[in-house]
């Protein structure tokens, strides 16, 4: 039977052994590599901790330290030493601070066609940008096949993207991503993969593919995938790792559940405003609107072709008085390169100032804007308050279009600044240098794992009881982000501590939940959160799911839930309701008194559940999917406790 490059990697990974394969359905995989950061690894490695295992079972696991680099306090370099410790004592990689940002590096250095690659971060599906399965989770799922090797999913449908025609000047990859994102917006898509086919891929580079499968994941889909093919060869051959090259390509009968063609001669420079990636227009629709801040950089486009461009737009010139710039290379490879290159001086001679090689301001750490600013980023992500600056108007769009309006002061279509377009020439082969990653030891037993005074420890959920009976702790509308429920900037220190990193749940959007949650916790009530359309959408940060666990959050009821973020749920032993009748969720409000009766017993039924609204003396409908394994892992109270359960009863 002809197959789709999701088909073929998926069930050549599976150890489900199916002999048929339907979407919805739940398949395990083989996990071949692994990819943690620090920001979401220090608890991750908490909870691999816990399941007692010698060495990491992957071929490749790799921990980054890329996001708190300006180390604000002693509680970030108490966890990276953590982690440079728990690495060398379990077998795993260990990436420096100041070698780049996660994605960036792994696709230069790791990146295989035809594998597998699960990471504690969203954007892992930029190595989609060379044929790889390259997938997002919660750090407990990465703790968990890092020590068995696989991974649950379910499987998906796949999506044909169709690219053909050639971009013109002035229009780059991430115009070709906000164009997707205008198509399919940041909901609905939840167990699609994104694969992309065509004559259009071709003219494609990998570190554009990678923009494209980076940012695919604000779609809310699986992952992303590209065909591998002589460009990847290129890629992997520059990087001196030509022998991991694969060909993959979808049968030329490939069925897809659905076809969507892209003229990439049609695209423009485009432009996500504020407060979503979906919110698309065209950059000459936005035209003159005065800026303050421009910073390019981010997992999204800090590429050797994005720095380069540029630079050579910068090339001479200064950026306008009123904005404040920046720029933060990918990696310590591409800095090198641009430096190698003159780049590096023509983008400082413009006055533009250089960070380090991390996430920095994509996720709020340094260079939040100035009251109520415009901000300019190449980043993927412009939701409310994630820059530092509540009242900032954040903006996403291309390093062209940065650069330009840099230039100019105020949002610019770079196709109207008048002067060539620069072609950049992509070397034959880039700069190697390993030397800011550590190896495991040799020696695992003699390593002591350092822990500093202010890590804390796993909490762990009770089993779900017969009966949930508690208040709507809080009541959210549509599109609710993990950084509205746990923020990130300055608040990302306090990761390996759930107890500390609790008292900032929704303070984005309400300050006074912790105390309200926690009374109502310590009153032996349950905690129960309502929401609309597209929770959890973002970030795959666990501490979204974690921190309501820890303050009581027994049940969540929304209009829909985004796939990594419902997984996170289940491992914390969340039920993750949803309304089986929308309309019912104006029927409902904050502080309203639920009870869900029976719960246990109908949740193992697969029978719709009745939720009692005590206040308002009415009765509402709701469903819970779950595969009979997840159904497990909720009536024990969350992944741990089931795998603990699970080895007690099974000790061979």
């Amino acid at each position: 039977m002809p197959k789709t490059i999701t088909q073929k990697i998926l069930e050549a990974h599976s150890v489900s052994q199916k002999k048929e394969y339907a979407p919805g359905q739940e398949i395990a995989i083989r996990i071949d590599q692994t990819l943690t950061q620090d920001a979401t690894g220090a608890m991750a490695y908490l909870q691999f901790e816990t399941l007692e295992i010698d060495l990491v079972d992957t071929k490749i696991s790799v921990n980054y330290v890329d996001h708190n680099t300006l180390q604000m306090g002693p509680e970030n370099a108490d966890d990276h030493r953590y982690l440079q410790t728990i690495a060398a004592k379990y077998g795993i990689i260990f990436s420096r601070a100041g070698n780049g940002i996660c994605h960036q590096v792994h696709l230069e250095r790791f990146s295989k066609p035809g594998e597998t690659l699960l990471g504690s971060d969203s954007h892992i599906p930029t190595c989609g940008g060379v044929g790889m399965i390259a997938i997002g989770a919660g750090g407990l799922d990465v703790a968990v096949a890092m020590g068995r090797g696989t991974f649950f999913l379910s499987y998906p449908k796949v999506i044909k993207i169709h690219l053909y025609g050639k971009l013109k000047p002035w229009v780059s990859a991430k115009d070709v991503v906000l164009t997707v994102l205008e198509i399919f917006s940041t909901r609905g898509n939840v167990g699609y993969v994104f694969e992309y086919g065509g004559e259009g891929v071709k003219t494609l580079s990998v570190p554009e593919r990678a923009t494209i499968t980076n940012m695919g994941t604000e779609c809310g889909v699986t992952t992303s995938i590209f065909p591998s093919d002589e460009r990847t060869r290129e890629f992997l051959k520059a990087q001196c790792r030509e022998s991991d090259w694969a060909p993959i390509q979808a049968d030329e009968d490939a069925v897809y559940d659905s076809v969507v063609k892209i003229d990439l001669g049609e695209i423009v420079p485009k432009v996500a405003y504020p407060h979503s990636p979906g919110n698309i227009k065209q950059v000459r629709d936005l035209a003159g609107l005065k800026i303050k801040q421009v910073c390019i950089g981010s997992c999204t486009n800090s590429s050797y072709r994005d720095l380069m461009v540029a630079a050579e737009i910068l090339k001479g010139k200064t950026i306008h008085p009123d904005v404040s710039a920046v720029v933060a290379p990918g990696s310590r490879q591409v800095l090198l390169m641009i430096a190698r290159e003159s780049a590096l001086y023509n983008l400082l001679s413009s006055d533009l100032r250089l960070l380090e090689s991390s996430c920095g301001f994509c996720c709020g750490i340094g260079q939040s804007p100035q009251t109520d600013a415009v901000s300019l980023r190449t980043s993927n992500r412009n939701f409310l308050n994630r820059s530092g600056t509540k009242s900032a108007q954040v903006y996403l769009v291309s390093p062209e279009t940065a650069a330009a309006s840099a230039l100019t002061g105020e949002i610019t279509d770079p196709r109207d600044l008048g002067t060539p377009y620069p072609h950049i020439w992509i070397p034959d082969k880039f700069i190697i240098d390993d030397s800011m990653f550590i190896q495991p030891s040799e020696r695992p037993e003699r390593i002591e794992i350092y822990r500093g005074p202010h890590m804390g420890t796993v909490p762990l959920s009770k089993p779900l009881p017969e009966n949930i009976l508690g208040e709507v702790t809080i009541k959210l509308g549509d599109n609710v982000t993990t950084d509205h429920i746990v923020p990130a900037g300055s608040r990302l220190k306090y990761r390996a501590n759930a107890a500390k990193y609790a008292e900032f749940t929704f303070e984005v959007v309400d300050p006074s939940f912790y105390e309200r949650a926690a009374t109502i916790r310590d009153q032996g009530r349950d905690n129960i959160i309502v929401a609309g359309l597209s929770y959890g959408q973002g970030s795959s940060r666990e501490h979204a799911a974690l921190c309501p666990m820890y303050l009581g959050v027994r049940a969540l009821l929304a209009k829909s839930i985004e796939r990594i973020h419902k997984a996170n749920l289940i491992n914390f032993g969340i039920v993750p309701f949803t309304f089986v009748n929308e309309a019912d969720y104006d029927w409902i409000d904050q502080g309203d008194e639920l009870e869900i009766p029976d719960t246990r017993h109908l949740l193992q039924e697969n029978k719709k559940i009745p939720v009692f609204n005590k206040t308002k003396n009415k009765t509402l409908e709701a469903s819970v999917e779950l595969s009979e394994r997840e159904k497990e892992i909720i009536l024990a109270g969350g992944t741990l406790p089931y795998i603990k359960e699970t080895q007690k009863n099974n000790p061979t």
